[in-house]
């Protein structure tokens, strides 16, 4: 029992440096100009048996189930950041490169893939359904802190995070087509369309009642809300799936209608699930690090192989698919170039890439190593370059958004009040008006100003600046009438803003 007991704590003491170890890459992957999912994946197999050998782990099925449970929390996360009015004038967009870009992408790579890697022909179009959609993962943690133009940012995001369901469908139509005698494929079109349409209600009929059930429902601790929203997501993937329906679009669905409702916990549950998707992608990227044999990917075959499919999808596959579903769009040519670069590859291809080896298919180690090297490939070279793409285009933001943060009173929950967080920039109304000035409603009040470090005590006459941060403390029914005053933007920056648009 004491041999049992010392290596569960050394187990325990693994997991703690490998976290630690992880959170502490993230600080340098910034300076190194690396995304932070590969060097989650190098620590991954750093320790894995063909690394240091301190850790085991060769099966699929607890490696499909870890990477779809991160991808839950993950796109979770993501939607709940993302603002509707941002993406609903590119959800047409959005969603073209999220289903014909992903068959254009899937179609050329496929060609590609045949002649490479010597393989029959459907299978090449397993290789190019597998690595034909975006990552949601991949694209949220590369484009979180950079300011690009809203309108691509958006578009990027709507895009990762609808695209699963047609990448998953091409897969799973292409592992029937190599392992059963004979398919229906008007079924399978059939089926693609349900996924859609049953995973996009089931969406927004749970994230409807999640927004509900967080604003009605009295708990007694302000930390149970970001797990109560947590539940939703997984209610909202399992439900959808036990419909054979897209799982993943209906917790991004759901994450959308979520973020954009009025919470009275939101800045709680955006906190907590901020720091919970991190801790998903770590575990993710190692468990697949960990799933990778390095002795078996980095072989001169599949880096060649890898390397070529890499250069035909970053270069030719993405940006056709890319131009031909925005033709129709009003996208200058620097932002269909951009879009087509920031089209990274990530976690869910690597996952996808798991079920051959499920399904038991032949080739199906060839096909995971070659589509692990080529998403490595994507994402280094894509990934590492996304801003200075941006900023070579003249695609940068002037300057990042001024987002109002709720601090949730314990003390005072159940008063149905909040204290808003708020950073005034030049471009609010409010700069150089006095309290007096501002309409704000009966039940709000500005308890402090915080200017230049110190903190100033207001009184009627007190002016606003640029640079300030206010905070006001307000009743909830009021907070939506005191967002709009506070994010209200002068005339000028309005005519600047549609012009870029």
């Amino acid at each position: 029992m004491i041999q049992e007991i010392l290596e569960s704590n050394q187990f325990i003491m693994l997991m703690a440096l490998l976290l630690i170890v992880s959170i502490i890459v993230t600080k340098f992957s910034s300076r190194l100009g690396v995304p932070s999912l590969v060097l989650f994946i190098a620590v991954g197999m750093l320790v894995g048996n063909d690394g240091l050998g301190f850790i085991y782990f060769d099966n699929p099925e607890i490696a499909q189930l870890i990477g779809v449970i991160a991808l839950i929390v993950i796109l979770f996360e993501g939607g709940m950041l993302t603002k509707w009015k941002d993406i609903r004038p590119v959800v047409a967009p959005s969603i073209t490169l999220a289903t014909v870009g992903v068959v254009l992408t899937t179609s050329i790579v496929a060609l590609a893939a045949k002649f490479i890697l010597h393989i029959g022909w459907v299978e090449a179009f397993l290789v190019g359904s597998i690595v034909g959609s975006t990552d949601a993962a991949a694209v949220f943690a590369v484009l979180k802190g950079k300011n690009v133009r809203p309108k691509l940012e958006a578009t990027l995001e709507a895009e990762s995070g609808t695209n699963d369901p047609m990448a998953v469908f091409l897969t799973i139509a292409f592992i029937q087509l190599l392992t059963i005698d004979q398919v229906n494929l008007f079924g399978l079109v059939g089926s693609f369309f349900w996924q859609m349409g049953a995973g996009l209600v089931v969406g927004a009929g749970i994230g409807y009642l999640a927004s509900l059930s967080l604003n009605r429902i009295n708990l007694d601790s302000s930390g149970l809300y970001p797990l109560f929203a947590l539940g939703f997501a997984f209610l909202s993937y399992s439900s959808s799936s036990l419909l054979q329906a897209s799982g993943l679009l209906a917790v991004y669905v759901t994450a959308v209608v979520i973020g954009n409702a009025e919470l009275a916990y939101r800045y709680s549950i955006l906190r907590f699930h901020e720091g919970f998707g991190w801790m998903a992608q770590i575990l993710m990227f190692i468990i697949l690090g960990l799933f990778v044999s390095p002795t078996e990917v980095f072989t001169w075959p599949v880096m060649v192989d890898g390397l070529l499919i890499a250069l035909v999808l970053i270069f030719i596959a993405r940006p056709v698919a890319t131009l031909l579903s925005l033709a129709g769009f009003s996208f200058t040519m620097k932002e269909k170039y951009f879009l087509s670069w920031a089209g990274l590859r990530g976690a869910v291809p690597i996952v996808l890439a798991i079920f051959p080896m499920l399904a038991g298919i032949q080739n199906s180690q060839l096909i995971f190593n070659v589509v692990f090297f080529t998403v490595l490939t994507s994402t280094l070279v894509q990934g590492s370059s996304i801003t200075w793409i941006a900023e070579r285009f003249k695609l940068v933001s002037d300057k990042l958004g001024n987002p109002i943060h709720s601090l949730e009173l314990i003390s005072i929950g159940k008063a149905n009040v909040e204290m808003i967080e708020f950073d005034v920039t030049e471009r609010n109304i409010v700069v150089g008006q006095t309290l007096e000035d501002m309409e704000l409603p009966d039940r709000a009040l500005i308890n402090a100003i915080i200017r230049d470090g110190d903190v100033i005590t207001p009184y009627g006459q007190t002016e606003i600046k640029a640079g300030d941060t206010l905070y006001i403390l307000v009743a909830r029914k009021n907070k939506k009438e005191v967002k709009k005053l506070l994010e209200a933007i002068k005339e000028e920056e309005a005519e600047h803003e549609k012009s870029r648009a």
